[in-house]
Parts: C-alpha cells; sequence; structure tokens
C-alpha cells in the first residue's frame, strides 16, 4: 500500500508516522502537487468517481489527501459520507435481520421495521456526527496548528472521506476493530496534508479528543455499575 508515495513532493515526515519535520512551513491551502486531480468523489459521475476515491483511500490515503481541494462544494464529500451511511446500514440492517429471524428475538414484522428504520437513521446518524466529529478535530487545529491552516471545510473533507471505513464497519468485531484503526490513520494523515502541517501535531489533533472521550466513556461505564451495585444493595436491606 503506498502510504508515502515518492516524487519532489515527498517531506521528512511522510517518511515515518512520527517523523521528523516539525519546522516544516505551510505550503498553503492549495492542492498539492503530488495529487491527483479527479480523485474526490464527483456527482457528476458518481459511479466510476466513487470507486476512484475508495481506491485511493485505500491504497494512496496521503497522495489523495494532498490533492484534494481545500475548498469548494460541500456537497460532494457530504454525499460520499451518505452512501457510504447507506451500503453500512443495508449491509448490518440484513445482517440483523437474518439474526433476528434465526433467533426469533423478533417477529417478521418487527425485524423487518428494525432493518428499515436502521438504513433510514443509517445517513442522517453519520451526518450528525460528521459535523460534530470535525467540530471537535479543527477546534484541536486551531489550537495546535494556528494561525496557518486551510479552515473548516479542509477539516470537513477530511472527517468526510474517512467515512469510507464505514464500508467495513458492517463486519461484526473485526470490521469495527480494523474500521477504527484504518480510520485513525485517515485522520492523521489527512489532517497532516490537508493543512500541511506536521505529523506530529495531526497525531495530537485525532487522539486528544479520542483520549478524552475514552476516557469519559469509561468512567460513565463506571458510574454507571457503581449506581446498579448500589441500588441492588439498597433493594436488599
Amino acid at each position: 500500500m503506498d502510504f508515502n508515495p515518492g516524487g519532489s513532493s515527498e517531506r521528512p515526515d511522510d517518511r515515518s508516522l512520527f517523523g521528523r519535520g516539525a519546522d516544516r512551513r505551510m505550503d498553503g491551502p492549495g492542492r498539492g502537487s503530488a495529487g491527483r486531480p479527479g480523485a474526490e468523489f464527483n456527482l457528476q459521475d458518481p459511479v466510476n468517481s466513487f470507486i476512484s476515491a475508495v481506491r485511493a483511500l485505500i491504497l494512496s490515503p496521503v497522495g489523495f489527501f494532498r490533492g484534494i481541494p481545500r475548498q469548494g462544494n460541500f456537497v460532494n464529500p457530504l454525499i460520499f459520507v451518505v452512501i457510504c451511511a447507506l451500503v453500512s446500514g443495508i449491509l448490518s440492517g440484513i445482517i440483523g435481520f437474518l439474526i433476528s429471524l434465526v433467533f426469533r428475538s423478533q417477529g417478521f414484522g418487527g425485524a423487518l421495521a428494525s432493518l428499515i428504520g436502521g438504513i433510514i437513521l443509517a445517513p442522517i446518524g453519520a451526518l450528525i456526527a460528521l459535523f460534530i466529529a470535525s467540530g471537535v478535530f479543527h477546534l484541536f487545529v486551531l489550537l495546535l496548528v494556528r494561525p496557518s491552516n486551510a479552515g473548516f471545510e479542509a477539516t470537513l473533507r477530511v472527517v468526510s472521506y474517512s467515512s469510507v471505513t464505514r464500508l467495513i464497519n458492517w463486519i461484526p468485531i473485526i470490521g469495527w476493530i480494523v474500521g477504527f484503526v484504518w480510520g485513525i490513520v485517515l485522520w492523521i494523515f489527512g489532517i497532516r496534508e490537508v493543512h500541511a502541517t506536521t505529523t506530529g501535531k495531526a497525531v495530537l489533533v485525532v487522539l486528544i479528543p479520542a483520549v478524552v472521550l475514552l476516557i469519559l466513556g469509561f468512567l460513565l461505564i463506571a458510574i454507571g455499575i457503581g449506581a446498579a451495585l448500589f441500588f441492588g444493595n439498597q433493594q436488599q436491606f
């Protein structure tokens, strides 16, 4: 997999995840020289451009994020998110539907309603998560990359195209793990490339909110378990 395309545009910090290059200056918000124009999803050619974008995000994510425009039409990246969410929603919904029928946890009508509801809610939830994640990441971009960054729209595009991981998230357990790790890698590469910053800063932009959310999640779980044990003991008395 070509995570680090060669050529004259290679940067010192492209050679490893925590490579050197902290003193690299901004090269502007425009299209990078290593990018391939047309790799971004395009509604004028939805099938071919979607396949091309997915292939680039798998085989050459650095080149993809380096090549996409930093500003422009919001529609293309948003539709890309919706397509990925619909694919994931349909496939995961079918699996849930079949499991419900096999184990008879729901009747046919209930299983079918869950399938249809999941498909409808999948793109809505994906778009809500997109704007929340983009806002959080861009807050840390402003804190760590300031004042030289390509703007909120550039961050939104990174999070949008990183939604490609939804294409495997419907696979139980394996898809969740691989999609989570792959998503973090895409976020780091994307933030680094579109904002022309260093790998170290991009890692901080991505991992700080991720770690904070993880800690909050564990705290909420611990509080829930503690509350359940407390009320359980109270009922015994």
